[in-house]
Parts: structure tokens; sequence; C-alpha cells
């Protein structure tokens, strides 16, 4: 098993949903087969308009070739394992190139760095991960007093991988996942509710709107940014219980079961459509909102 750096664009030809599934052509086999039951970082190049650099980790559970296409293959992502980073990385910062194993001898970068798929050093793999996934900001969970929670009362400890594999542990903590979430929704979303349109701060200068997930982490829906929702509490709740859904445009579609029609089309946008992110790449998939219009919208 080993590390890896599996290159996404958001505008590539490329079938690839970076969550569940990450397709790429025969010559890296070998290397996304070393990857297989370990973590990989997806890494966006400068090229791209608003590039992230290094935006999110995974893990691959297996590779399989493609049905659909000749000497294509798919690495499938185990379901619950991605997450967007806190703070997306980039590729250079004061001290130089992040990921260092792709200087050469003479301290320049080598040809590795155009590599689609590339083999990621340990010690790198930390580095990034530290980056970005430093929760020493994060806004924290709406449970009171977070002292009680597990960890919470502890020093906080750094990410080291060669203290011990089983620190890997540290990358499935439904708590870190929970609140590096909500940041990156709630960042993505201006802090606003996207149905209501509500942007409500309370006294102690937090956003009273919650991230929500489109397809539950109980359905395996993943923690990226494209299954979520800044949504305020009764949008939330309406949300969980299938009153309110959206389409793949969307539109803000309003259960027949709803008691008081009127009542909730005056507290949802006059648009009568979800406001969406600054960033398309943010909106969310239609693929998590079809799964939330057949399995949870009660129509």
């Amino acid at each position: 098993m080993a590390f890896g750096v599996f290159i996404h664009r958001a505008d590539s030809a490329y079938d690839d949903s970076p969550a569940e599934r990450y397709q790429f052509p025969h010559q890296y086999l070998g290397r996304v087969e070393a990857c297989v039951g370990d973590w990989i970082v997806y890494y966006e190049p400068t090229k791209v308009l608003e590039a992230r650099g290094y935006f999110a980790i995974a893990r691959v559970e297996c590779v399989v070739p493609d049905p659909s296409t000749p000497r294509m293959f798919i690495a499938l992502i185990e379901p619950g394992s991605y997450l967007d980073f806190a703070s997306p990385v980039p590729f250079t910062d004061s001290n130089g190139v992040i990921e260092r194993g792709l200087l050469n001898e003479d301290g320049r970068i080598s040809g590795r760095a155009q590599a689609a798929v590339r083999a990621l050093a340990p010690s790198d793999f930390q580095r990034i991960a530290s980056l970005g996934l430093d929760d020493a900001e994060l806004p924290l969970p709406r449970l009171g007093d977070t002292a009680t929670l597990p960890g919470f009362g502890d020093e906080k400890v750094p990410f080291e991988y060669e203290q011990a594999r089983e620190r890997v542990t540290f990358l499935s903590s439904r708590i870190l996942r929970d609140r590096i979430f909500r940041r990156v929704v709630l960042r993505a979303y201006d802090e606003r509710c996207s149905v209501s349109g509500l942007k409500l701060i309370n006294g102690g200068g937090r956003a009273e709107v919650a991230a929500a997930h489109i397809k539950p982490v109980e359905a395996s829906g993943p923690d990226i940014v494209s299954n979520g929702l800044a949504l305020s509490g009764t949008a939330h709740w309406m949300f969980d219980r299938g009153l309110i859904t959206l389409s793949d445009d969307l539109e803000i579609l309003i259960s027949r079961h709803v008691n008081d029609r009127d009542s909730v089309h005056a507290f949802l946008n006059k648009s009568g459509h979800a406001t969406e992110p600054r960033n398309r790449n943010e909106r969310p998939h239609p693929h998590f909102l079809r799964w939330h219009r057949e399995h949870c919208f009660k129509s």
C-alpha cells in the first residue's frame, strides 16, 4: 500500500466523481493499484481557473476495468472516506514546494509534477493532510458544551503518520468530519440559508445555519461540498423530513403533505429556487439531489 496524488479537474473529459470513482488510462494502472487500501490526495492544477491545489483526501477501495471504455480503468473510492479539506493547500507556500518529493537533486521541480497519478511520500502526505485538515479555527457543532465530547478536552496532537499507522484513523473521525464539512459548506454559501436566503448571526457571532448532507452519511453520503446545503433550522427540519427538496436546476419543490403551503412559500426564496454557491463546482450535484427526491421527498 502507498499514498498517492490523483490530479482532478472539474472540467475534465474523464468520467470522474471524486467521492465515488476516478477514471484513468491503462498507463497509470500500476501506480493506482499501489494505492489500493490507502489514502490519496486530490490535486487541481494551477492552470485551472480558481484552482484549489490539494483539495481533498480519499481512500482507494479497489480498481476495476471500465466496462464502457477499452483500456480505461476506474479506481473506486471507499464509501465515506472522501473529505474536502477545510483549507485547500497551494502547490507552494513561503517555504517552497509543499510536495517535496517532486524536487530533483538540483532542488528543482521534476517532470513527475505533470503526472496525473503519482506516488506520495508519507512525509508529504503528513504535511498536506496537516495543512488541509487543520481544525484549530473550525466552527464548533451545535451541541452546547463541547468539552463533554471525546477529544475536545484533550491537548491537540498533530497528525503524524510515522508515529503509527493506526494514526490514520484520525481521518475517519466523525467529529472532525462534521466540523470540516460544516466549514466548507457554510463558506460555499456565505453562511446563508440556501432555501430562505436568511443570514442570521447570533450574539456570539456564530451563523445560525447548519450544513446539511443531501444524501445522509447513514446512506453512505460523502462529505463533499456538492453533497451539502446550508440550511436554517426550519429549512433543515423540512428537508430531512422530505417536506421540501430540490430539482436538478435547484427549483424548490414542496411536498403535498405540507399542511400550510402559503406559510412555507412565504418562508422560501422569492425566486422559487435555492441559492447556489458562487463557485459552480460546489453546486449540489444532480446525483445527490436525485437520491433525495427518490428516497426522502414525500411527493
